[in-house]
C-alpha cells in the first residue's frame, strides 16, 4: 500500500511524540527502561511458583489475560511447562468456572489475581471460588502464600486486601492501560512461570522500536498504521480481517481484537477488528472472502518456516496426493498462503503481510518474533486511533454495560 497513499511523515513523528507524552503511554519507552530489580523479582517469584505448584491459575478479564494466553499458546508452553497455567474470571460461565476447578483438583495450584480494582464482575467472582478452594485444601495461613496479586500499587480492593494479607504483589504501571500492559508484570509474571524466555519478549519489543520507528520513511510499522487509515477513509473499508495460517495464534488474535476494538471504536466510526486461521476458515469464511462485499482488507501474518516439519508421506493410498509425496508440510501451507493472497487480491481486496522472521525459532514463532509483534501493534494501533481522532487509551463504552448489569443484579 506504500506506493498507493502519501505518506506524512512529519505527522507521524508528531503522532508518536503524542503517544510518548500521553498519561497513559508509558507501554512506549517500557521495554527500553524495564527496571532491572522488577525482572528479577518477577524470576524469582516465578521459580517459587514452579516448585510448588503444577499449575497457576490466572484470574483476569480482557488485558489482564489476553496477552499472557496469546504468547502461551503461541508458543505451545503447555506442552513443556513444570507449570502449566489456566485462565480463569474471563467470563460468567459456571461450566468454564467447573473445568479449572476439575483440573486443579488433586492437584498443587496457586493464583495469580490480575486486576486494577479488584472489583471488576467477572475475576472478583472467580478469585473468591478459586480462593475458597486455596483455603479448603491449604489453610488460611498457606493459601496467602500462593496468592500472586498483580494491581493497582497505591489504591483499590484488591491492593488492600493484598496489604493486609500479606499476598506477593505485582504492580500494574499506572500509566499503562490493560490492552497495552502484555509486556508488563500483568504478562510477563505468569509467561515466567510458564517458562517463557521474558527477556527474549522485551528484547523483541525493543528491536520493533529501534527499526520501525527510527527511520520512519522506510518503516512498515508506519505504513500499516496509515495505509489502513486511508483504506477506511477514503476506501470504505471499515473491516481488518487478521489472517494466519497457524491455529496456535488464535489468541493472539483474540489481543489484537481487543487492542484495536477497544482503541479505535469510538465516537460511531473506527475499523472493526475480525479474525481468520487459514486454511480452517478458508472452507468456512473463504466464499465470502472472495465474492462478498468489498468493504474488507486483510493482514497476513507470516513467520520462519518451521525447522523439523512433518513431510508427507509415500503410502499406498486412493487420495491422488502422489504429487505431494516427501514434500514438508510448510511447503504445502506456505503455497496455500501465496495463492490466497492473489486469490482475493484478485478478488478485490487491498492485503498487507507483516513477515517477522527469527531464523534461530525451532517453530517458527518465538519470544523475539511476539515481542516485536506486540510492540509493532500496539504502536501502529495508538497512531491509527489518533488519526481517527480518538483516544487510544480509554474506553467509555465498556463501562455502559457494566451500570446496566450491575443495576439488574441490584447493587
Amino acid at each position: 500500500m506504500k506506493d498507493v497513499i502519501d505518506l506524512d511523515y512529519a505527522l507521524a513523528a508528531e503522532l508518536i511524540e503524542d503517544i510518548k507524552d500521553d498519561p497513559m503511554g508509558d507501554w512506549f519507552d517500557l521495554p527500553s527502561r524495564f527496571p532491572h530489580y522488577e525482572l528479577e523479582k518477577i524470576q524469582e517469584v516465578a521459580a517459587r511458583v514452579q516448585k510448588t505448584s503444577d499449575y497457576l491459575v490466572c484470574i483476569g478479564i480482557g488485558g489482564s489475560y489476553l496477552g499472557a494466553r496469546a504468547v502461551y499458546e503461541a508458543l505451545d508452553l503447555g506442552s513443556t511447562a513444570k507449570c502449566k497455567l489456566l485462565f480463569a474470571g474471563n467470563s460468567m460461565s459456571s461450566r468454564e468456572l467447573k473445568k479449572v476447578l476439575k483440573t486443579i483438583d488433586g492437584k498443587d495450584f496457586s493464583i495469580n489475581v490480575i486486576s486494577k480494582s479488584g472489583t471488576t464482575l467477572e475475576p472478583a467472582i472467580a478469585f473468591r471460588i478459586l480462593k475458597k478452594a486455596l483455603i479448603d485444601k491449604y489453610g488460611k495461613e498457606e493459601a496467602a502464600k500462593r496468592i500472586i496479586a498483580t494491581t493497582d500499587p497505591e489504591t483499590g480492593a484488591l491492593h488492600d486486601e493484598a496489604k493486609a494479607n500479606d499476598y506477593e504483589t505485582f504492580d500494574v504501571p499506572l500509566g499503562i492501560g490493560g490492552r497495552y500492559s502484555v509486556l508488563t508484570p500483568v504478562g510477563l509474571f505468569p509467561l515466567a512461570v510458564a517458562g517463557a524466555d521474558i527477556d527474549k519478549l522485551l528484547e523483541g519489543a525493543r528491536h520493533c522500536k529501534d527499526t520501525q520507528l527510527y527511520d520512519l520513511e522506510n518503516s512498515m510499522l508506519i505504513s500499516y498504521a496509515f495505509s489502513r487509515f486511508y483504506l477506511y477513509d477514503e476506501c470504505g473499508c471499515d473491516v481488518e480481517v487478521l489472517a494466519s495460517f497457524e491455529p496456535s495464534l488464535l489468541y493472539f488474535n483474540e489481543w489484537w481484537k481487543q487492542l484495536f476494538g477497544e482503541s479505535e471504536g469510538k465516537n460511531k466510526q473506527g475499523i472493526f477488528p475480525a479474525s481468520v486461521i487459514y486454511s480452517t476458515d478458508l472452507h468456512s469464511l473463504g466464499q465470502y472472502m472472495q465474492d462478498g462485499r468489498r468493504n474488507i482488507f486483510e493482514t497476513f501474518l507470516k513467520f520462519s518456516p518451521e525447522k523439523d516439519p512433518l513431510k508427507i508421506p509415500k503410502v499406498a493410498s486412493s487420495d491422488g496426493l502422489e504429487y505431494l509425496e516427501n514434500k514438508p508440510m510448510t511447503e504445502v501451507s506456505e503455497k496455500a498462503l501465496e495463492a490466497t493472497l492473489k486469490a482475493h487480491e484478485a478478488g478485490g481486496i487491498s492485503t498487507f503481510t507483516i513477515e517477522v522472521l527469527d531464523p534461530e525459532a525451532e517453530n517458527g514463532i518465538s519470544e523475539l518474533s511476539l515481542g516485536f509483534l506486540i510492540f509493532f501493534f500496539e504502536t501502529a494501533c495508538a497512531i491509527s486511533a489518533l488519526l481517527h481522532g480518538v483516544d487510544p487509551f480509554n474506553q467509555p463504552g465498556v463501562e455502559r454495560y457494566k451500570k446496566e448489569m450491575f443495576k439488574l443484579l441490584g447493587k
